[in-house]
């Protein structure tokens, strides 16, 4: 069955009342969670799987995958209003988004947020329709030598984004090496940096490290300030974007979607790579610099957020052709396939080809329902 026939097929189910429900719950369901730090898509779909058992597998996936999408688009929220991230993926969102919030542009930030997330979802969705099983194939090429090189990238993109001090970026990933490294080493089961104490063992979550440092700095400078009698009441601007705002938008949200889509694809690629390289890529490339890590750069938000999202769409790719997942959440779906006695691998796409091309569809429908669901909420 080709990409087409697979999709009039899919659609066809898809937009059933039944389905259409499942995709609407899953869609509220993870917006709400995307906003509450900590919690996340994972524990979420975790937590609904014995519930839905008494549910059709084509239901119970729909609402998982408008869950995990749903997420995406809520973690933006808290980054951008309370400088607090919901969700890994949504940390580089926090640096730009924040000061846009307090310079009166939360409104543009949260538009931004929401139009990229769509672009990119529904990009990240094309490329699972048409592309996946080409960009596996590619991605399993990669080698060692591959993974290194990208995650030099990566350390020296941190580096050089943290800042104009290049010690203060360096002094700042040797932490986060440091942070990382605690717990169990994979390749060996060794424990590292744990000091004797069997809570490290799990080592220390992404998600704990970034409430920890955005969430707990931000209360402890409020209530600094409130102490100093300084309150500073902001006028708010314009809710929506302006024509220019749409301009400068534009680029990052292809940019980063075309740069997260591959990462999410690839194993242990993850969200935070991309939006890192696209918060570093847009900074590069904006006519307006001097906005970034002062009053707000809407490109910021745009890149990242569009990156954030197309790479969680690239997650499902190996999931659903190999078998594979390369994130916590893609484990749990993974699961959730095995107990509906559904092997996820090559031969889904034939011998579930129903049930896949009806998941694929809802995920647009899932696209268009979280903007629709996003948008009044800015206002």
């Amino acid at each position: 069955m080709d990409a087409w026939s697979g999709l009039a097929l899919g659609f066809g189910n898809a937009l059933t009342v039944t389905n259409l429900g499942w995709a609407l719950l899953g869609c509220f369901l993870g917006t709400a969670i995307g906003v509450l730090p900590g919690i996340g898509p994972a524990l979420t779909i975790a937590l609904l799987l014995p519930i839905t058992f008494q549910v059709s597998a084509t239901g119970a996936f729909i609402l998982f995958c408008g869950v995990f999408y749903g997420a995406m688009y809520g973690g933006s929220t808290t980054s951008i209003l309370l400088n607090t991230p919901g969700e890994s993926g949504s940390i580089i969102t926090a640096l730009e988004g924040a000061k846009m919030a307090r310079s009166g542009r939360a409104g543009p930030a949260l538009v931004t947020a929401a139009v990229g997330s769509f672009i990119a979802g529904t990009i990240g969705t094309l490329g699972i329709s048409f592309l996946g099983p080409v960009v596996v194939e590619l991605a399993l090429k990669l080698g060692p030598a591959e993974y290194f090189s990208l995650m030099v990238l990566c350390f020296v993109t941190v580096s050089a984004v943290l800042g104009g001090s290049a010690l203060r970026g360096l002094a700042s990933l040797g932490l986060g090496l440091m942070i990382g490294l605690v717990g169990i080493d994979l390749q060996t089961g060794q424990p590292r940096l744990t000091f004797g104490v069997p809570e490290l063992l799990d080592g220390i979550d992404v998600v704990l490290v970034a409430v920890a440092l955005f969430a707990v700095g931000e209360t402890l400078h409020l209530a600094w300030r409130h102490v100093e009698g300084r309150q500073e009441v902001r006028e708010v601007g314009r809710l929506m974007m302006t024509k220019e705002d749409w301009k400068r938008s534009t680029g990052p949200w292809f940019r980063g979607a075309l740069l997260g889509f591959p990462f999410g694809v690839m194993p242990a690629g993850g969200t935070e790579m991309p939006t890192m390289l696209s918060y570093y890529a847009e900074r590069k490339l904006s006519k307006h610099p001097e906005e970034f890590g002062t009053t707000g750069a809407i490109e910021g938000v745009a890149g990242p957020e569009a990156a954030n999202n197309a790479a969680a769409a690239g997650i499902l790719v190996p999931m659903l052709t190999l078998g594979l997942p390369t994130s916590a959440t893609a484990a749990i779906m993974l699961s959730a396939f095995q107990s509906y006695g559904i092997q996820p691998g090559p031969l889904l796409f034939t011998g579930q080809a129903e049930l896949v091309w009806t998941l694929i569809a809802s995920l647009y429908i899932a696209n268009i329902m979280l903007v629709v669901l996003n948008l009044p909420l800015v206002g």
